[in-house]
């Protein structure tokens, strides 16, 4: 259910940032959202049509650029995707890892009337 915290505040912020601008209608809304936030897109665009009722927001469309899920190897260097649960370099088989992508959880863009 954190989907509709997430997107009550990226509304406030969409919002926020159309006044700004002075303008009038916000068109679309585009989102970067990582693998592991856990985030349903569907959900936000559910809540999204609920929360921006009665606002410029109204009826602007979401888009989604999905980041997969991107580790380095602090052994070794090498940048894969991890794919099981006990992530492990393919490469070293070490456990060190840093995650490089897929936390993200951003708006990239808005479009406004």
């Amino acid at each position: 259910m954190h989907e509709m915290a997430v997107t009550q505040s990226m509304l406030e912020l969409v919002l926020q940032e159309a006044e700004k601008a002075g303008a009038s209608k916000v068109v679309t809304v585009n989102m970067v959202i990582g693998e592991m936030t856990g985030i349903v897109d569907r959900c936000v665009e559910t809540n999204f049509e609920l929360l921006s009722q009665d606002t410029p927001a109204k009826g602007a469309a979401l888009t989604f650029r999905k980041v997969p899920v991107k580790a380095r190897c602090r052994s070794c260097g090498h940048v894969f995707h991890p794919a099981e649960i006990l992530w492990q370099c393919p490469r070293c088989q070490s456990t060190e890892l840093e995650l490089t992508g897929g936390d993200e959880l951003y708006i990239e863009s808005i479009e406004v009337e």
